[in-house]
């Protein structure tokens, strides 16, 4: 069985200092995606009000009757938009679904956009005033954060500046608003995520100072991820792992159940996962391949990698 240690060593950035000690964050920030693929991520800039209002009308929604949550479910939709039913999305590779329900709000994009053919249009809960402008809003806040991020990373990498931005415009980027109910009696196998590594480039979550969140090291360890509260947990997805020739690993992790105390209340967070746009071409940086050897992966587009992605995880 392996290992849960507890750490503070993945760490803890202020994204303020994307407007003025950039190279701090670039290697504080790069650094710990090197040797965890975590980051914590403090002074984000997302409006606390902005926040605590969001969380309150997920909790609403998911308090809803089943047969009205489910009028939100898209057939065929690969939960791209609105509700996915607790017990459907399963971890790669594993036989147990996960014990979670969750909400997904994408991109908003105009009549006639050349990737209207892969982004389906949002749906909005009608019986929560406020919602589409309070997820809207989210969302915006959410894509800003990762654009200054990703600025960091390509600080660290010593790319071209704005590669990295200019490749998430108008990216298929996700909001989830994640429920994990009061765990039952006897969950077997069950866990409330099993573990996995993100499909995006990178993947910034609200919501983890509830314990639960763990990482695993190279040593094959479990690590506690603990962001203090306000705070945003920060992974390197799978998108970003190809892109980088493995250098900045996705990272397995896992939200495992809680200790009986807590075993009846809910869980709630809010991951949003940062994709690069439908076309962009996912091949190793050449300055992350080693000289005289060939790239890990083969050059895929973000859309293909994602559709197969979804395949292997049961939502499509």
């Amino acid at each position: 069985m392996t290992d849960v240690i507890t750490s503070d060593k993945v760490a803890t950035v202020s994204l303020a200092d994307a407007d003025g000690n950039m190279d701090k964050l670039a290697q504080d920030l790069g650094n710990s995606f090197v040797e965890y693929g975590f980051a914590i991520v403090k002074d984000h800039g997302i409006p606390q009000d902005l926040i605590d209002r969001a969380y309150a009308m997920a909790e609403q929604y998911f308090a809803l009757p089943e047969e009205v949550k489910k009028k939100y479910h898209v057939e065929g939709g690969g939960g791209a938009r609105g509700y996915t039913p607790f017990g459907v999305e399963t971890a790669k590779g594993a036989n147990a679904y996960d014990l979670k329900e969750f909400y997904h709000v994408g991109r908003d994009l105009p009549e006639g956009h050349r990737f209207r053919d892969h982004m389906d249009d949002n749906v909005w809960p009608e019986e929560i005033e406020g919602f589409k402008e309070t997820f809207q809003e989210l969302y915006a806040e959410f894509d800003k954060a990762g654009a200054k991020l990703l600025s960091a990373v390509e600080r660290f990498l010593g790319i071209e500046e704005g590669f990295l931005v200019d490749a998430i415009e108008d990216g298929n980027s996700v909001m989830r608003m994640l429920h994990y109910p009061p765990i039952p009696a006897q969950p077997g196998e069950h866990i409330r995520a099993g573990a996995h590594g993100d499909i995006n480039a990178i993947t910034l979550l609200l919501g983890a100072e509830e314990a639960g969140l763990q990482l695993l090291t190279r040593e094959g360890k479990w690590l506690d991820v603990k962001p203090g509260p306000g705070e945003l947990a920060i992974n390197i997805g799978d998108m970003l792992d190809r892109l980088t020739n493995g250098y900045l690993p996705s990272t397995q992790h896992r939200v495992i159940n809680p200790a009986p105390e807590r075993a009846s209340a809910s869980r709630y967070s809010m991951p949003f996962f940062l994709h690069f746009r439908s076309d962009f071409e996912i091949k190793a940086l050449p300055s992350c391949v080693p000289e005289g050897e060939e790239p890990k992966y083969p050059p895929i587009t973000a859309d293909e990698y994602l559709q197969q992605r979804l395949r292997e995880i049961k939502l499509k």
